[in-house]
């Protein structure tokens, strides 16, 4: 199965058949046959299968699941995820990204957060199940915003502190309790580069499994003030003109599409704004 696979979210209790397409994920690596991305589920290297798979979706008509291996197999190749989502054009990005954030939902909700009891599956919904406290445990999604910030003809990019690839790329963060999503962006960009925006309004989104985020992409306007770095988060700032850039995060990134498209819509307006 490849990447242009039609991929649909879906949720099942029921464990998987023999032969059911399987992906193993292995912390945050995939172990990946030689061709595609899943393995028959009871068979080859799955012939003495995990005690557990989940259900994450269909694929083709049939039910896809995800389980885990601890340790690697030489039958089968170890990437690791950021390497699939960044660098594979044949990777089912779909499916990568919900059959890792379901397993790491599944495995970290065995015992119910609040009275620490065993949990069960709950027969509707994707979700763990607490009897004695009535209680689902769904899949945890933090959102997080980033953005593209435009000054004249001009862009901001920035380079992580605790990243060590050597892109340039956009302003990002968690939102708080209690935020809007603009205010987190307005919140952000303060606190990481000392600057002010407005005119903040809504690009994209994207999920990214780095474990359960859900990145929400923004353009914003620069509204005053100077660059000064929060050192801790940023190593490197500044202001760049469409293809005078640092490299950037490919397209398969939300980053990515989102400098991209500043870049269009500067060249579109000849820096007027």
């Amino acid at each position: 199965m490849n990447a242009d696979t039609a991929w649909n979210a879906g949720w099942s209790p029921d464990p998987p058949v023999p032969g059911a397409p399987t992906l193993v994920v292995s912390g945050h690596h995939i172990l990946k046959p030689a061709q595609g991305w899943l393995l028959p589920w009871g068979r080859g290297p799955l012939a003495d299968a995990p005690a557990t798979a989940v259900m994450v979706g269909e694929m083709a008509g049939e039910r896809v699941y995800v389980t885990e291996r601890s340790e690697p197999d030489p039958a089968l190749e170890t990437v690791s995820l950021r390497e699939a989502l960044l660098a594979r054009e044949d990777a089912p990005v779909d499916l990568l990204n919900t059959g890792v954030q379901v397993w790491h939902w599944w495995r970290d909700h065995r015992y119910c957060g609040r009275c620490g009891r065993e949990t069960g599956v709950h027969p509707r919904e994707r979700a763990k199940w607490c009897e004695p406290c009535q209680l689902p445990w769904y899949p945890r999604i933090a959102p997080c915003v980033i953005v593209v910030i435009r000054r004249g003809d001009r862009f901001l990019l920035a380079r992580n502190a605790r990243v060590h690839r050597p892109f340039y790329s956009l302003i990002a963060g968690f939102v708080e309790p209690g935020e809007s999503l603009e205010q987190a962006v307005a919140r952000e960009v303060l606190e990481e580069t000392g600057l002010r925006v407005d005119n903040i309004r809504y690009a994209a989104s994207q999920p990214w499994p780095f474990p359960h985020q859900l990145m929400v992409g923004f353009f914003a306007d620069y509204a005053g003030g100077e660059l000064v770095l929060q050192e801790d988060e940023l190593a490197d700032a500044g202001w760049f003109r469409p293809g005078d850039t640092p490299p950037v995060p490919p397209l398969t990134t939300i980053a990515g599409r989102l400098i991209q498209a500043m870049e269009a819509d500067i060249r579109a307006t000849g820096g007027g704004r």
